[in-house]
C-alpha cells in the first residue's frame, strides 16, 4: 500500500428539511386545527479515529464527503427522516486542519474517538409548533437550516515511541530491519527511504514502535533534500535516536547539521525532545577513534553516546535497553502528572 501522509478534501454536511404547512381533514372532525410536521435532520460529517490503517491513500480517490440532507416533514404530524451521517474513517494520529492548513481543527490520537467535523443543519418547524391560543391556524412553517461546507487538510503524524534521526546513509533503515520485522529499502546510495516506516521492536520481554524517516540534509528547513515534510512523524516520539554514521568524512558535522535542522523546524519543541546519540557502522570503525568520536561529541553538547553496528548486533541491545528506559520514565512521568505520584525513574 502506498504511503500518503496529507490530503485535502472537501466536506458539506447536510441541508435540514423544511416544515410542513398542513392542516386536519377529516370527516366528523370539525376545526381539526394545523398538523404539519417539522423537517428533518441534516446529515452530519463525522471522522473517527480507527485501527489498522497508516496511511491516508483512501483520500487520494475520495476528495469529497457530502452528507444527505433531511426530508420535509408532512401532514398528520409526520417528522421528516434525517439525513444519514457520513463518516471519515482516519488513522491514529491525524490531524485535521483547516484549509490554511495551519489551524487545528482535531487531533485524533486514540483509537475509538470521534468528532463532528461538520455539523447538519436542523429541520425546520411545521405550522404545528405556531398553534398559540391566539393563533388557531398558523400558517407558516421553517425553511430547514442549510449544512456547512468547507475544505480541510488531513495530516497524518505517526505515533510511535522512538524516531529515527540521522543524515542519508547514517544507518536508520539497517537498524529498524535488523531490530524488528520491518523491511524498508537498503540500498548504498542516500535517500533510499523515501516515506517514513514503522516497527514493533523487542528488548527484554517489552515492545515499543520505532519510526524510520528519510534522511535531513543541511538545508532541509529550505526544501533541500527530501526537506522537513516528514519530520512531523517523529513529533510525539518520547525519545530520539540520532545516528550518526562513525565512517563520514566529519561525523561532528553532521551532528551539527541535524541538530540544526531540528531547530529551524521546531525550536522549543521537537528541538527539545530527549536524544540518544549512537555511533553507527561501529564494525568497520577502530575502537579507539570511536572512543575520541564519542568524546567529541559529548564536547559539542551530547549527553548519551552509544556505538553500535546494525550488521553485526554489537551494541544494539545496549541501544534498545537506552531508548526503552527513556520510554518507560516518559510515561511515568505523564502518569505523574494526571494522577499526582512520583515519577519512576531507572
Amino acid at each position: 500500500m502506498k504511503f500518503l501522509d496529507q490530503a485535502k478534501i472537501f466536506v458539506r454536511s447536510g441541508n435540514g428539511g423544511p416544515g410542513s404547512v398542513s392542516f386536519r381533514r377529516e370527516a366528523h372532525v370539525p376545526f381539526g386545527g394545523p398538523d404539519g410536521g417539522d423537517g428533518g435532520r441534516g446529515g452530519n460529517v463525522v471522522a473517527r479515529c480507527v485501527g489498522g490503517l497508516n496511511t491516508l491513500i483512501d483520500y487520494r480517490y475520495q476528495q469529497h464527503f457530502k452528507a444527505a440532507s433531511g426530508r420535509p416533514g408532512a401532514g398528520q404530524n409526520k417528522a421528516g427522516l434525517s439525513g444519514e451521517d457520513i463518516e471519515m474513517r482516519l488513522p491514529v494520529g491525524t490531524q485535521i486542519l483547516a484549509e490554511d492548513g495551519e489551524t487545528i481543527l482535531a487531533d485524533l490520537t486514540k483509537e475509538g474517538q470521534e468528532i463532528i467535523l461538520a455539523q447538519g443543519g436542523m429541520g425546520g418547524k411545521g405550522n404545528a409548533f405556531f398553534k398559540s391560543s391566539t393563533n388557531r391556524a398558523p400558517r407558516k412553517s421553517q425553511p430547514g437550516v442549510k449544512g456547512v461546507e468547507f475544505w480541510v487538510w488531513l495530516r497524518l503524524k505517526l505515533i510511535a515511541d522512538a524516531g529515527l534521526l540521522g543524515m542519508p546513509n547514517a544507518g536508520k533503515s539497517t537498524f529498524l530491519a535488523a531490530v524488528s520485522a520491518a523491511r524498508p529499502k537498503i540500498a548504498d546510495y542516500p535517500f533510499t527511504t523515501l516515506h517514513p516506516n514503522l516497527g514493533v521492536v523487542g528488548i527484554d520481554g517489552h515492545e515499543f514502535v520505532v519510526a524510520d524517516i528519510p534522511g535531513l540534509i543541511r538545508g532541509a528547513s529550505e526544501g533541500a533534500g527530501i526537506g522537513h515534510r516528514f519530520l512531523g512523524h517523529v513529533e510525539r516520539c518520547r525519545v530520539l535516536l540520532h545516528l550518526i554514521d562513525a565512517t563520514q568524512s566529519d561525523p561532528i558535522e553532521a551532528y551539527h547539521t541535524i541538530r540544526d535542522e531540528l531547530a529551524a523546524y521546531d525550536e522549543t519543541g521537537l528541538a527539545k525532545k530527549r536524544e540518544i546519540i549512537a555511533l553507527s557502522k561501529a564494525d568497520s570503525a577502530p575502537a579507539d577513534y570511536l572512543d575520541d568520536l564519542a568524546q567529541a561529541l559529548k564536547q559539542e553538547g551530547a549527553d548519551d553516546v552509544l556505538t553500535m553496528s546494525s550488521v553485526t548486533g554489537q551494541g544494539v541491545t545496549e541501544v534498545l535497553r537506552a531508548l526503552y528506559a527513556v520510554i518507560t520514565q516518559d510515561k511515568q512521568e505523564e502518569l505523574a502528572k494526571t494522577q499526582d505520584v512520583e515519577p519512576w525513574s531507572p
